[in-house]
């Protein structure tokens, strides 16, 4: 600032150098000019004078001493005379003077005007001057006396050429001086400046190389310089508090926000104040993620939320979410966005072998050798994290890039990521306690097959589906041939065992669509969802059959037991436009097949009807 204002002076004052410059000389030159009219106005009145005398004493004859001698007068460089032709024709021409010379001397008889020319040159300055000679009466001399001429005419012209070179020289000697004056008072001013400027010049420097600094969060203060008034000190004191205010509330206000969430800055030239603008601004998207998730009705509902903001916020363009059931040892994939989840077969086929599940740590792509040894694409970049969503389930999220620098964003995000996934983590966890609580009561404790209240519940929805979409339903209705011997043999527990035995050849012998019942007791019922026909059916039937008569059960001390069922067959909508009807006709067939002899597979007819009514 001190060097600009410095510079602005210098210039205003070299301008107005120049100006005063330039104006003294055109006041010398007019003063000048003024000097040399006022001395040939003198020299011309003398000549005037000096001639009417010779004229008045009739001693013409000894003008021209007299105009030499003015003629040798100093800085007169020439001096002649004219007249007009009213002169020349009383009194005819004379050595003094004679007819006009040139244009100037013209102009003047004519006029009655003073002209005069300035010549300028390097080393020389001249003017020349004509001034007129009217006829007046004035001073004791009447010139009409001796002319006979009109008042006022010109009688001629006395015209001078003279030195004005020193007049010149004295301007020049004078501008010098002038400027050097100038140029003295701007170096004294200028040292003046810098010593008052000096101490304001540097507060200001300060005040801006602080604020500066501190738009990068690096709140500095200033030094206090000697010099300054009492009002620019204090500025300086409270600027000074202002900036250890505010670098102790940003420096607070950034520990606690990245100690809240567990973030620390990957870069230390970062702005703490938009870090934490930032911070903020992901804690009130985390807030509202929160309230929206907690009025989510399942957890599929949450997880495309969740998908949203990765998508939406953090620009995500492939990732997967997968649920995997340690126990159980089963996947299911939940949510997917983009198609590049290049570990799906070891997922699908061995889930217990995810490192990111089996560590509960996260996994990262790394140079020169793959942390992950079941994702297949060497020119990829994965990311893959995991949360614990109950004691049995983890929730592992596949993220994959296609260059190193997508997956550096990543890991400056995965601390915002985690938040969302921990906010969400509860709230499903909800969903699927109160789904394993639903789904509890329509489970049957022993076998852990769907129980009759689900049945009763389920039979409302699949039949209007099956009537909407023209699908086929096998129900088979099954029950174990004297199982009540057993009990009675065996005891309680190896007829429970029996049970589960032949709930597991059930559901192994059946697909994932179709549904299979404990009905009650030793009963059980299977839903054949979309069979093609009756054929089908009976193969399915016969096979469960088949694997129950072969199964063997261990009692005791290497004992094997064998048991055989008994299965009547209904079809929907061939038997029966409704569930109940269909299940009646079933019963009614598996009675048949009991009757006749067990270990079989009956079709239920209509002449099965009148038998167990005459039963």
């Amino acid at each position: 600032m001190k060097n600009n204002i410095i510079f602005k002076f210098v210039i205003m004052s070299v301008l107005l150098t120049i100006f005063v410059t330039a104006l003294s000389l055109y006041n010398l030159r007019n003063a000048g000019i003024n000097a040399a009219i006022e001395k040939a106005e003198a020299i011309s009145e003398a000549v005037k004078s000096g001639l009417t005398s010779h004229m008045i004493n009739n001693t013409m004859n000894q003008s021209d001493t007299f105009i030499n001698s003015i003629s040798n007068m100093k800085n007169v460089k020439n001096l002649w005379l004219s007249r007009t032709e009213l002169v020349s024709k009383q009194y005819g021409n004379n050595a003094q003077s004679s007819a006009p010379k040139d244009d100037i001397e013209r102009e003047v008889l004519q006029t009655g005007k003073m002209q005069y020319e300035l010549k300028d040159s390097i080393s020389k300055t001249s003017m020349r001057i004509t001034i007129p000679y009217n006829a007046v009466a004035e001073k004791g001399i009447d010139c009409m006396s001796c002319h006979n001429v009109e008042y006022g005419s010109t009688l001629g012209a006395v015209s001078l050429e003279l030195d004005i070179s020193d007049l010149k020289q004295l301007g020049i000697e004078t501008i010098y001086s002038i400027t050097m004056m100038v140029l003295v008072g701007i170096v004294l001013i200028i040292f003046l400046v810098r010593k008052i400027l000096n101490p304001y010049s540097n507060l200001f420097n300060d005040l801006s190389s602080s604020l500066k600094k501190s738009t990068t969060g690096n709140f500095q203060q200033i030094k206090l310089s000697h010099g300054l008034s009492g009002n620019e000190e204090e500025l300086a004191k409270n600027y000074n508090s202002i900036m250890s205010i505010f670098s102790d509330t940003s420096n607070d206000i950034d520990k606690k926000l990245k100690g809240f969430i567990g973030h620390k800055s990957s870069n230390e030239e970062t702005n703490p104040l938009i870090e934490s603008r930032e911070i903020i601004s992901n804690l009130s998207n985390l807030y509202q993620f929160k309230k929206e998730i907690e009025l989510d009705d399942t957890k599929e509902e949450i997880y495309q939320r969740l998908l949203q903001v990765f998508v939406n916020q953090f620009s995500l363009k492939n990732f997967t979410f997968v649920e995997i059931d340690m126990n159980k040892e089963k996947q299911t994939v939940v949510a997917k966005v983009g198609d590049m989840f290049y570990c799906k077969d070891t997922i699908e086929n061995t889930p217990e072998l995810c490192r990111a599940a089996r560590t509960k740590h996260d996994v990262v792509s790394i140079d020169y050798h793959s942390s992950c040894p079941y994702f297949t694409k060497n020119d990829k970049f994965y990311y893959c994290t995991n949360i614990e969503i109950s004691n049995k389930i983890q929730l592992v999220i596949n993220f994959v890039f296609d260059t190193k620098n997508e997956l550096e964003t990543l890991k400056n995000d995965i601390t915002f990521i985690r938040n969302y996934i921990n906010e969400a983590a509860p709230s499903i966890e909800v969903k699927l306690l109160m789904n394993a609580l639903k789904e509890s009561a329509f489970r049957d404790g022993l076998t852990g097959l769907y129980n009759r209240k689900f049945l009763d519940e389920h039979s409302k929805k699949i039949v209007p589906y099956a009537k909407r979409e023209n699908l086929n339903i096998g129900v088979l209705m099954l029950d174990m041939d004297h199982f009540k011997a057993v009990n009675d043999e065996y005891g309680h527990d190896i007829g429970d065992k029996v049970l589960k035995e032949l709930s597991r050849i059930l559901e192994e012998s059946v697909r994932e669509s179709d549904i299979v019942v404990r009905y009650g007791g030793e009963e059980f019922i299977v839903l054949l969802v979309g069979i093609t026909g009756v054929e089908d059916s009976l193969k399915v039937a016969n096979k469960i059959r088949e694997r129950v008569r072969e199964n063997e059960v261990d009692v005791y001390a290497g004992a094997k037991l064998k048991k055989t069922i008994s299965i009547g067959l209904s079809m929907f909508p061939e038997d029966s436009n409704t569930i109940e009807g269909v299940m009646k006709n079933a019963d009614i067939a598996l009675y048949e097949a009991k009757s006749g002899g067990r270990d079989k597979v009956v079709r239920f007819n209509e002449e099965q009807i009148s038998s167990v009514d005459l039963f």
